[in-house]
């Protein structure tokens, strides 16, 4: 039985415990903040409920996996899982408005040929299969195995296979996901549709490879699913799985540094003095790693990407209690589309003005647990934004004046939104980074093959013989199901050595 510590109480490093608590180790997490779940948090007040993080689950057979490894209880014995339909509703800047269904190719064809006009439907869903092609390409590598020490090989070929294309005697084939949209959807409504996959994870569409079309083939191919209660709730039970496995947890206590002994990590030291030994320590972000060893070449042949300078975007948040009943055939998650996103992308990623009203994503659960009563209701706003490094959130007026502009952007989507609001709560990267000490308050986005490597996450293991990272920042990247694979690839790791090459 091996001693080990834990840095963090994130969804990748609860996962990461769980399974090594299973394998019979003893196991203790450190949290510098009051309770666990990293970025999935919840914000009560007077009788309502929000999640502060991500409002919907994707690959919930990532979670389920953990909970059949760790125990005879599944996931749905501990959680009310339910696929939400439709997956969303798009509202797009020209007012056309379509839902597009869970999880049903032939349903997201036929309602995108009612909605934007015979062949568009077509079009997308042989977009979908192009980005089937790149997710069975890069599945496996990507997601389920730990990074190659030749990781060079998912950054010299590009993976979705792009349609060649004609052109004033030239053949051009698109390398980024803003090409594919111009190039081969032949819609800026589905442009903008593909283009928001990539905003979510606040990615560039006209920076990122075009590989980033496996984000929204993940939501058609696997659904959207949300857990009753909220998706806080997946956390909690993540938790409350790690203590029936006996993973000790100790909430506001503060890892200061890593300490080695004869080249190997053994243990930790926190804030008020206290050594802990230990014989593994798993960690949270690589830059976090690298502070608290003093390490700057942390990991062997790293990729361009695993170096990456501080996050560009974030999220801005608006919790909005609203007196009102939610309507009849309301859906649970709008997006908004912004009517202008050259403007946007350029405020987001550049050096542009600020978008009048970006693109927002509106979730409305049906949910009683999140409101008082049935007189009312509990909604999120969410918009992906930049990140501290470039935008003064802690400015006068900023975070209020941008969550104008998104609930403006939001009513749309909610008739009369403005006039229900009884109270609003407004959360932006400021609390990003002073809630889970993320630098910039960014947001992490996931791994991605082609463009040379530059959108790798850092491996699980490092040179440190006995440290790992896990979590979002780390391999896989970000994302709720990402997270969850980065807590099994670091459990095979320590448990089967480093020839793990991850779960059949």
């Amino acid at each position: 039985m091996a001693r080990i510590v834990v840095i963090g109480a994130g969804m990748g490093a609860m996962a990461a415990a769980a399974r090594l608590a299973v394998a019979g180790h003893r196991v203790t997490v450190y949290e510098r903040a009051a309770t666990y779940g990293g970025a999935v948090g919840r914000f009560e007040r007077d009788g309502f409920a929000f999640d502060t993080g991500p409002g919907l689950l994707q690959l919930p057979a990532v979670y389920r996996d953990l909970f059949v490894k760790t125990g005879k209880e599944p996931l749905e014995a501990c959680v009310d899982l339910v696929q939400v339909d439709p997956a969303a509703r798009h509202v797009f800047a020209d007012g056309t408005e379509v839902p597009l269904p869970n999880a049903s190719r032939a349903g997201v064809v036929s309602a995108l040929d009612g909605a934007l006009g015979a062949g568009a439907g077509e079009r997308w869903g042989d977009f979908l299969v192009r980005a089937r092609e790149a997710w069975d390409r890069t599945r496996r590598p990507l997601l389920e195995e730990p990074l190659w020490s030749d990781w060079q090989v998912l950054g010299e070929r590009e993976p979705y296979p792009a349609l060649r294309q004609r052109r004033l005697l030239r053949t051009r084939t698109a390398g980024r996901l803003a090409e594919v949209g111009a190039w081969e959807l032949g819609d800026p409504r589905l442009t903008a549709l593909l283009e928001s996959y990539a905003l979510a994870y606040g990615l560039d569409p006209r920076a990122v490879p075009a590989s980033a079309a496996v984000l929204p083939y993940m939501e058609h191919a696997f659904g959207a699913w949300y857990v009753r209660g909220g998706i806080r709730e997946l956390a909690r039970a993540v938790y409350e799985r790690c203590v029936a496995r006996r993973v000790e947890f100790a909430f506001g206590a503060e890892v200061v540094s890593v300490t080695e002994k004869d080249g190997r990590a053994s243990g930790v030291e926190l804030r008020d003095g206290t050594v802990t030994e230990a014989d593994f320590v798993v960690g949270g972000p690589p830059e976090l790693l690298r502070s608290l060893t003093g390490h700057d070449e942390l990991y062997a042949g790293e990729a361009p990407g695993q170096r990456p300078e501080p996050p560009s975007c974030g999220k801005a948040v608006v919790c909005l209690a609203l007196r009102g009943p939610r309507e009849a055939g309301a859906v649970h998650r709008t997006v908004v589309h912004t009517v202008d996103r050259a403007e946007e992308l350029d405020h987001t990623f550049g050096a542009g003005a600020a978008a009048p009203r970006p693109t927002v994503w509106v979730d409305r659960p049906d949910d009683p647990r999140l409101r008082p009563d049935d007189a009312h209701e509990s909604v999120v706003l969410t918009a992906t934004v930049p990140s501290l490094a470039r935008h003064d959130w802690a400015a006068a007026g900023a975070a209020d004046a941008f969550a104008d502009r998104m609930v403006a952007a939001a009513e749309r989507a909610v008739p009369d939104l403005r006039a229900r609001v009884l109270w609003r709560e407004v959360r932006t990267p400021l609390h990003t980074e002073r809630e889970t000490g993320t630098r910039g308050g960014g947001v992490p986005a996931p791994a991605l093959a082609g463009a040379d490597g530059t959108r790798l996450r850092p491996g699980n293991a490092t040179r440190v013989p006995g440290l790992f990272a896990v979590g979002g920042w780390a391999h896989p990247g970000g994302g709720l199901p990402h997270a969850g694979m980065s807590g099994s690839l670091v459990a095979g790791l320590i448990v089967e050595g480093p020839d793990f090459r991850g779960s059949q």
